[in-house]
């Protein structure tokens, strides 16, 4: 695994819950306070002992935390304006994430995202397939979609279920969009790159 995922959690720990609460996760999963370098490889084990920590220290299900991961994430401005140019409203951005891996691989070639499929059904309706080498990314990007959908302004209702895609497990989100432009969504400029951070 990419130490950016691990950096993410440490982040995300940290700005959330404070240090203290990162330094337990760490002494747990024993792996150093200090932290990740973003952009070394990991064991995969390493970010499970990880997982299993916080989730463990916070009483919270995997699921809730790694959900709770994805809606931080794309408060990040960097991870938001990847995302953003992905289209001027919601439906714009959900038909771009068939292209996301692609994107972001252009600019970290390493990081493993899953694949992601999606599929309009009408009347508003998608399913977003997530198939990776790890489970849990549907989580991820369930908080993804319920934070871009803030920051667009639109009214979603979304659920995360089990799914099976050419004999690989993984996890479909199930996306109802009620309303494009319920309410005003945050200002974004395609020429600002002012402030992006990770």
């Amino acid at each position: 695994m990419l130490g950016l995922v691990n950096r993410s959690i440490q982040n995300f720990l940290t700005d959330t819950f404070g240090e203290r609460i990162w330094h337990t996760v760490a002494c747990k999963a024993e792996v150093f306070p200090e932290g990740f370098e973003p952009m070394l490889s990991y064991e995969d084990a390493l970010t499970d002992r990880l997982l299993d920590a916080a989730c463990e220290l916070l009483d919270r299900r995997r699921f809730d935390f790694l959900e709770d991961l994805g809606t931080y994430l794309s408060t990040r401005e960097a991870v938001r304006r990847l995302l953003r140019y992905g289209g001027r409203d919601y439906v714009d951005f959900l038909l771009s994430l068939n292209e996301l891996q692609g994107r972001t691989q252009l600019a970290l070639e390493d990081l493993k995202l899953p694949k992601l499929t999606l599929r309009g059904l009408g009347d508003g309706r998608y399913t977003l397939s997530v198939i990776g080498a790890s489970p849990g990314w549907g989580a991820v990007f369930a908080g993804v979609l319920r934070a871009m959908a803030d920051d667009y302004g639109a009214l979603v209702l979304i659920e995360l279920n089990e799914h099976t895609e050419d004999g690989l497990a993984g996890e479909a989100i199930a996306v109802q969009l009620l309303d494009s432009f319920h309410a005003c969504g945050r200002s974004f400029d395609l020429s600002d790159a002012a402030g992006a951070e990770m």
